[in-house]
C-alpha cells in the first residue's frame, strides 16, 4: 500500500506543540483593521487551539504530524 499524502496547505496552516495540541492562526487581522479596537487586533495575535469538532478534519488532512513540530 502507498504511503498516505498530505495536504501541504493544512501542514501550513497548523503546528503540534509538545504537548501534541494543534494550534493554528486566528483570523481577521489581515484587513479591514481600521474599524477594529487596538484591543480586539492585539487579542487576535497569537495562536489558538484547533476546535474539538474541527480536529478530525485537520488530522485526516495530516497523516503524518510528527513533522509539524
Amino acid at each position: 500500500m502507498p504511503k498516505m499524502k498530505t495536504r501541504k496547505s493544512a501542514a501550513k496552516r497548523f503546528k503540534l506543540t509538545a504537548s501534541g495540541k494543534l494550534m493554528r492562526r486566528q483570523s481577521g487581522q489581515k484587513h479591514l483593521l481600521t474599524g477594529k479596537t487596538s484591543k480586539r487586533v492585539r487579542n487576535l495575535k497569537g495562536k489558538a487551539g484547533v476546535h474539538a469538532t474541527d480536529l478530525a478534519r485537520a488530522t485526516e488532512q495530516l497523516p503524518y504530524m510528527g513533522y509539524l513540530r
